[in-house]
């Protein structure tokens, strides 16, 4: 089978499409054949060989983790009505860039009323949009910023926020990425390309601060956030697109009264939300959760892919065609 490989840690350009042999699902396991997969920026960060201490991947290894596609074997213990039904999940040990992946049995069958390609935008990103919803505290009235918001998870937060009766600041750079922000919801919009642009935060709260924030953009901009939002807030320190999660002063935020969320609290082997697959394509088939896909592409062209995210060139999502 033809899947995307990552050769050795380094730039887009160790990923080669290969023939491997194809994987056979093993007790608890189901082999699907893929239709649609995911990419998101952290998996270029893993392709650079960062985030040793939170994922245990060595090279070659095939790409992607979120996937969609049709069932087409099932492992001892799994029961065989799964075999032929379209379904979402997540490939094991990364995988999903391939033309047959392995999965566990966490599978969630996509409705009619979802296609593939959307089924499979949201899962991924919108299991951590959902996660943050829960770990967060009750929005409605709130100042809730967001950083990096015109990024695939950041337009699904947009959207939580505003449907939950915030007052959304989104932050990204550019005014493309802030219409399309303002299209999500946002009421406020700032770029954070500018200097000072934490001041404009300060400015929209009348110099309050925020009560709420959404930090995906990691780096000096993350530290920037935790600048405005005011004693006794909350914060989430997900994001690092920018090369590291966003740093902070552990004294500073316990005097400052700050709960502060962590990628660890974004695990599923050390969550504690309850947040499940199947929560996430119910919310996409009520429509509390809408992707924005901006570039689809082939299995050839996976390199591309990391390149546009890298690249900051996406205005939502990107995902990988498998095959038609």
């Amino acid at each position: 089978m033809r899947a995307a490989v990552v050769t050795a840690f380094g730039g887009p350009d160790v990923i080669e499409t290969r023939e491997i042999p194809a994987p056979e699902p093993a007790a608890g396991q189901v082999l699907v054949e893929v239709g649609v997969a995911d990419v998101i920026f952290v998996e270029t960060a893993i392709r650079r060989g960062e985030h040793g201490e939170f994922f245990d991947v060595q090279t070659p290894y095939v790409t992607g983790s979120n996937l969609g596609g049709r069932v087409r074997a099932v492992g001892a213990g799994v029961p065989a009505d799964w075999i032929g039904k379209t379904v979402v999940g997540r490939g094991v040990a990364f995988g999903a860039h391939a033309e047959l992946a392995l999965t566990t049995t966490n599978l969630v069958e996509v409705p009619p009323e979802l296609d593939l390609r959307t089924a499979v935008a949201v899962y991924g990103d919108g299991f951590t949009a959902l996660m943050l919803e829960e770990l967060a505290p009750p929005m409605a009235g709130q100042d809730v910023l967001i950083t990096a918001s015109a990024g695939g998870m950041g337009l699904l937060l947009i959207q939580l926020a505003h449907q939950a009766g915030a007052r959304v600041i989104a932050a990204a750079r550019g005014d493309e990425k802030l219409e399309l922000s303002r299209a999500q919801g946002a009421d406020v919009l700032i770029d954070y390309g500018r200097p000072g642009w934490e001041k404009l935060v300060l400015e929209a709260t009348n110099g309050a601060g925020v009560d709420v924030v959404f930090e995906g953009a990691g780096g000096e901009l993350g530290a920037a956030a935790f600048s405005v939002v005011k004693d006794g807030g909350w914060i989430s320190a997900h994001g690092a697109p920018s090369g590291s999660f966003a740093p902070y002063d552990a004294a500073e935020v316990e005097r400052r009264g700050l709960t502060v969320k962590g990628i660890m609290d974004l695990r599923a082997d050390s969550t504690t939300t309850a947040v499940t697959g199947a929560d996430v394509i119910a919310r996409a088939a009520a429509g509390d959760l809408k992707p924005v896909i901006d570039q689809v592409f082939d299995l050839d062209h996976v390199a591309d892919a990391h390149r546009a995210l890298e690249n900051r060139t996406l205005r939502g999502k990107a995902l990988i065609e498998v095959s038609r």
